[in-house]
This record gives C-alpha cells, sequence and structure tokens, in this order.
C-alpha cells in the first residue's frame, strides 16, 4: 500500500487558522458504519449522539511551551531547539534548525538560568540536548519557551490555553491532542449527567506528529516512539466497561494508539506504563476501540491512515470529499468527526 493511497485534495482555504468560539460550536461530521450515512451536526449536539453507558477514553496530557532558542558561545548565533522526548530530568530528544550549526559539544545559552549541550547527533535535524540549570526546569520553560504550533497554522494565538485541553494536566506534549479542545467544562458535565463516562489515558505527543510519511510503500515508514501511561483504575474500568457490551469511543487517535498498545490479542487493556511506536493502518483489527471522536487529517498522515484501518481506505476518502464539499474546517483548529 502506497502512501499515495492516502492523498486527497484540500483547498489551503480550508485550513484552519483560528480556533471557533466557544469551543463546543464546531462543526460535526457523524459517519455511522452500521446504516452507512452522514449526517452534519455540532459539536455540542454529542449528548444527543452518544449512548448513555458509553464510556469516552480522553488523553490528559498538557502540551510543553517546548521551542527554546539558544545562543552559541563560541559563535553567538542562534539555534531553534523543539523539545520532543524527555530522556531522564535533564536530557530531551529534541528537532534543532539550523541543524548544521548544532554540531555535537556545542554549549549554548537559553537564559540567565538555563544553558545546554548537544551531546549526540541525529538523522533529520535530530538531536540529543543535556541541560543545566539552577531551580525548577518546568518553571524556567514556562519563562522562555514558545508553545509550537504545526507548521501550517500562521496565526499567533491569542491565549496559549486555547491548544491545551480543558482537562489537560499532566505536562509533556509537544502538540496538542486536538480532538479534546472541542470539549467545554459544560459539554463534559451535561454528558456525565446523562450517565456517559470519562477515562483518563497519558500518551505524550512527539515529532511523529509534525514528520511527513517520506516512504513510498506504507509498511517501511517507521514511526517515533511515544511515552503513554494507563492507570489501575482506567484499565479496570475500560475493561469492564468492554465486559458489559458498553462501547468504548477514543477521543482522537493518541487515545487510540495508546488502548492499542496496552492491550493483549483478547482486547483486555493492562495497565502500564513506556514508550509505544504503534503505526496503525490497514488492514488492522482493532481490539479495543469501537468508535472514534477525531479531526480531519492531513493528506498521507499516519493519522488518515488510522482513520483508514477504521473505515476502510475509500470509505474515508469518500467522507473526506464530502467534507471539502461542505466546506468543514481542517486539522488542529478545524471541525470534528465522530465514527460509530
Amino acid at each position: 500500500m502506497n502512501k499515495s493511497d492516502f492523498y486527497y485534495d484540500l483547498p489551503k482555504e480550508f485550513i484552519a487558522q483560528t480556533p471557533i468560539e466557544p469551543r463546543d460550536s464546531s462543526r460535526l461530521l457523524v459517519y455511522e458504519r452500521n446504516s452507512d450515512t452522514v449526517t452534519h451536526r455540532h459539536f455540542f449536539d454529542l449528548p444527543e449522539l452518544l449512548r448513555p453507558d458509553d464510556l469516552l477514553v480522553i488523553n490528559n496530557t498538557k502540551v510543553l511551551p517546548a521551542r527554546v532558542t539558544g545562543v552559541k558561545e563560541d559563535t553567538g548565533a542562534n539555534i531553534s531547539f523543539l523539545l520532543h522526548k524527555r530522556i531522564d530530568r535533564d536530557t530531551w530528544e529534541t528537532l534543532c534548525r539550523p541543524a548544521k550549526r548544532a554540531k555535537k559539544g556545542i554549549r549554548l545559552t537559553f537564559s540567565d538560568e538555563l544553558t545546554g549541550e548537544v551531546i549526540a547527533e541525529g538523522e533529520e535535524g535530530a538531536r540529543t540536548l543535556r541541560f543545566y540549570y539552577n531551580g525548577v526546569f518546568e518553571e524556567i520553560l514556562n519563562k522562555i519557551g514558545e508553545v509550537p504550533l504545526p507548521h501550517y497554522i500562521h496565526n499567533q494565538l491569542k491565549s496559549i490555553d486555547r491548544y491545551q485541553t480543558v482537562y489537560a494536566h499532566d505536562v509533556g506534549s509537544s502538540a496538542a491532542p486536538t480532538a479534546g479542545l472541542h470539549f467545554t467544562e459544560r459539554l463534559i458535565n451535561e454528558l456525565k449527567a446523562k450517565g456517559i463516562e470519562f477515562v483518563e489515558v497519558l500518551l505524550h505527543v512527539g515529532l511523529g506528529t509534525f514528520l511527513p510519511v517520506k516512504t513510498d510503500d506504507v509498511e517501511n515508514h517507521k514511526m517515533h516512539s511515544e511515552y503513554y501511561c494507563v492507570t489501575e483504575d482506567a484499565a479496570n474500568k475500560i475493561n469492564a466497561a468492554r465486559k458489559s457490551g458498553r462501547r468504548v469511543i477514543a477521543v482522537g487517535t493518541t487515545s487510540v494508539r495508546v488502548l492499542e498498545s496496552s492491550s493483549t490479542a483478547d482486547g483486555v487493556v493492562h495497565a502500564g506504563h513506556g514508550d509505544t511506536n504503534i503505526f496503525i493502518y490497514p488492514p488492522y483489527k482493532f481490539k479495543v476501540v469501537d468508535g472514534l471522536i477525531t479531526n480531519f487529517h492531513l493528506p498521507e498522515s499516519t493519522l488518515i491512515m488510522l482513520v483508514s484501518a477504521m473505515l476502510g481506505r475509500e470509505k474515508t476518502l469518500e467522507i473526506y470529499k464530502t467534507a471539502v464539499q461542505e466546506k468543514y474546517r481542517f486539522f488542529s483548529f478545524g471541525d470534528a468527526c465522530f465514527f460509530q
């Protein structure tokens, strides 16, 4: 299967540059698999669309102000780093530019409180960076760092909180789990009042979200690993729902990747944590997930491949063509889909 099999044509004007207000007023394309029907609703209609005993799995990760700029101590040149994955307390995997200036052994100053050293070089601008600082690293990062928005968003955010979910609390992502951006506290309370259960899992969204599939043959694409965690309580609630025949609906592709990474072949979810580089593309048999709430994804991306594994490639492209015709807003700040 080739990456070109997952291409669709999208006019640039449909790429959302700013988030809509309020969050839950975004449009919602609903696809019912059993009846093969598409309807057009709004996100605030979810209480009418979900069943009273559904279980929603959400990713509680919080986006880091992960872009920092350092000054080379020997030349005074600026180098920008995007923190990707924490290796240990003071060491991070990063992407940097211009990479040719970031040779192993160079030292940089980021602020009066923070310096760093490149300790390893990788491919495509990847660098391992060790930090030295006085104080609390996260507090320093909040002072000097910027939240990295996707490359296709050209407008500045009025408030960085708009690139966080309302339930975000575990800091560590380079990008937001964007399906969750549509939820408001009011909507969550309304859903809970209806009997719908929320379960939190964690996946720190890494640089793989930004990187394109470069191999023509999909099977040769290498996914970057990302840290995930499933608590004992979360696993028990998910397994109880499945045992009683209730639907498990993932909010976002990151939640899908956690569930499918932490489950055995029989669909039992196990508590634990670690790194996952799971790559879901057709054909794939889902073990846990019954439905998916997600945004519209880039052509030829690993995320549209995941959706295609659930719906089928041809049906996915048909739905996306419909969304373009209906002038939906696409990508991180765009509208949402509900596949059930």
